[in-house]
């Protein structure tokens, strides 16, 4: 391993914040980055980190080598990006991270298209409904519901996701089908809750073109859209949904939209996400087959809504 490779190691050990966390990501023994670290010290002559035997902090010495560091893994992924482009075929490694629901629906069916046109790339593909670093772990592309708050990254807008309100036939047996918001406050709801989102009631726009919010009555929580859905199909609650996480339940009758005639409020459209403006080949090509597929005017899933053009726009 050469002074490059070591220090790109140092790197990944301060932002991934320990020897541990560095090694699971590399699969190596934690042992081995120690050991390279020291190695590295070595070769510059100088002490980069305080270490004890549960943290470590820099040295000054040790913040300025992270910088060029940082400087240097920026420099090697532009130069190997700019190589990749005067390819004709695209190749090499398309490494994309999504919530579990976005990949398995949307991603899976134009990755193995994608791959189909190009066989020499490689594509490694990571479900996760936990935001992931995309620089500190190499990703080219991330699609996520709601734009980043990192303003270091580049965020382009894939496809509008709006929302609706639906319940099981059974459910309606069961309570009556609601004729105004109002009647929801005592119904038994299923809502979406995780560490970073709370949902607690329905927002929409009134008569007067003011934003208002309904309270929800909820029962059931989970940080899961299809395990919610599942719930909502038992016929026990209804639901405040992502259009995105629909199927064809509606189109079978098995779910249906209620109060159509309110406006709610948009909800957070699907974003491609990635760490830098000069996309190499495969990724760029990657970004407009995904485009294309979910379409670029309406979005591939609310064509499994039937009428959902004239629902919900107040």
């Amino acid at each position: 391993m050469d002074t490059t490779s070591r220090l790109l190691m140092l790197l990944e050990v301060v932002e991934r914040g320990s020897f541990a966390k560095a090694a699971e990501t590399r699969n190596i023994d934690r042992s081995v980055i120690s050991k390279q670290i020291s190695r590295l010290e070595d070769d510059l002559g100088v002490r980069l980190l305080n270490r004890t035997t549960r943290s470590f902090s820099l040295t000054a010495a040790g913040a300025e080598m992270i910088k060029k560091a940082s400087e240097l893994r920026q420099l090697l992924g532009e130069t190997v990006r700019l190589a990749e482009n005067y390819h004709q075929e695209p190749r090499g490694v398309l490494k994309i991270t999504s919530s579990t629901i976005i990949g398995r629906r949307y991603l899976q069916p134009v990755i193995n298209d994608f791959q189909k046109r190009f066989p020499q790339v490689e594509v490694e593909l990571r479900l996760d409904d936990k935001l992931v670093d995309l620089v500190s772990e190499g990703f080219d592309l991330a699609f996520r519901v709601g734009e980043p708050k990192d303003s270091s990254l580049i965020a382009r807008k894939i496809a509008r996701n709006r929302l609706l309100i639906l319940a099981a036939p059974e459910f309606i047996q069961t309570y009556g089908l609601p004729s105004k918001i109002e009647d929801l406050i005592d119904l038994p709801a299923a809502s979406y809750s995780s560490t970073s989102l709370r949902v607690e009631g329905i927002r929409y726009v009134d008569q007067y073109g003011l934003p208002q919010e309904q309270k929800i009555k909820s029962v059931f929580r989970a940080n899961d859209a299809e395990v919610l859905l599942d719930k909502t199909l038992s016929g026990t609650t209804y639901v405040l949904a992502p259009a995105f996480i629909i199927n064809d339940e509606i189109k079978q009758g098995r779910l249906v939209p209620l109060l159509t005639d309110i406006k709610l409020q948009e909800y957070s459209a699907m974003y491609a996400v990635y760490p830098h403006r000069d996309l190499p080949v495969r990724t760029r090509l990657f970004f407009d087959a995904i485009r294309d597929h979910l379409g670029k005017e309406t979005p591939l899933w609310e064509s499994n809504i039937p009428g959902f053009e004239h629902m919900y726009q107040g």
